[in-house]
């Protein structure tokens, strides 16, 4: 794991929400120099960096909306760092939390060289990460999909199949393997998600590669 040592006079603290973010700016002897809740726009958030442009630097925790605050201090040549979210909640974790505590936790965390930082992904790459994450989960959701196709077939003792329900036939043979109604719409269910899911992922997978060769 990596850490952020730069010194700067100045360090900023943000506890990101979707609609509003909570700021904490420390100077170099760890003396809290602002501490305020604003919306979650770029204009309120450069109105209180602009006079520390040159001598601060920005940290957030990697959730899910630090894109627009990367852009932002990429825009307007603001140090920006992005710290990973897990082994924060290691190095900060306690038992008062709120906004106003995280964000000061951030800003001294960055000041003292403890800040564990995470890849700031460039604008044009995230779109496509965000899409492989997606189907990475899908594929998850799948594969235990077919797990409880299997595992069910052992709770009512059935003998055991080794169909790859990937396939259109081998999810037409376990249409009609049980006798309870109930039991066989859950199986259904099951094999209706996955042949969506087969569709679906097939259609993102031909996208992804067909981009993957024009570009690299």
């Amino acid at each position: 794991m990596n850490f952020y040592t730069t010194q700067h006079p100045y360090y900023c603290g943000i506890d990101l929400h979707a609609r509003s973010l909570y700021v904490c700016i420390l100077d170099d002897t760890g003396e809290t120099i602002l501490h305020r809740e604003i919306k979650a726009r770029p204009e309120p958030l450069l109105d209180l960096l602009t006079p520390y442009i040159g001598n601060i630097v920005v940290g957030v925790e990697c959730m899910h909306c630090w894109y627009w605050v990367s852009d932002v201090c990429a825009q307007h040549g603001i140090d920006f760092i992005l710290g990973h979210a897990l082994y924060m909640k290691a190095i900060h974790g306690g038992k008062a939390k709120n906004d106003r505590i995280d964000s000061y936790k951030i800003a001294h965390l960055i000041r003292g060289g403890n800040f564990p930082l995470a890849y700031v992904y460039p604008p044009e790459m995230r779109a496509a990460r965000d899409l492989l994450r997606r189907r990475t989960r899908i594929v998850r959701h799948g594969a235990d999909l077919k797990a409880h196709v299997k595992n069910t077939t052992s709770q009512y003792n059935l003998p055991p199949n080794n169909l790859d329900l990937k396939y259109p036939c081998a999810r037409e043979a376990m249409r009609n393997c049980f006798d309870d109604e109930f039991v066989q719409h859950n199986i259904d269910l099951d094999l209706n998600i996955i042949a969506f899911y087969r569709h679906e992922l097939s259609s993102i997978e031909c996208f992804i590669e067909k981009h993957a060769k024009c570009e690299y």
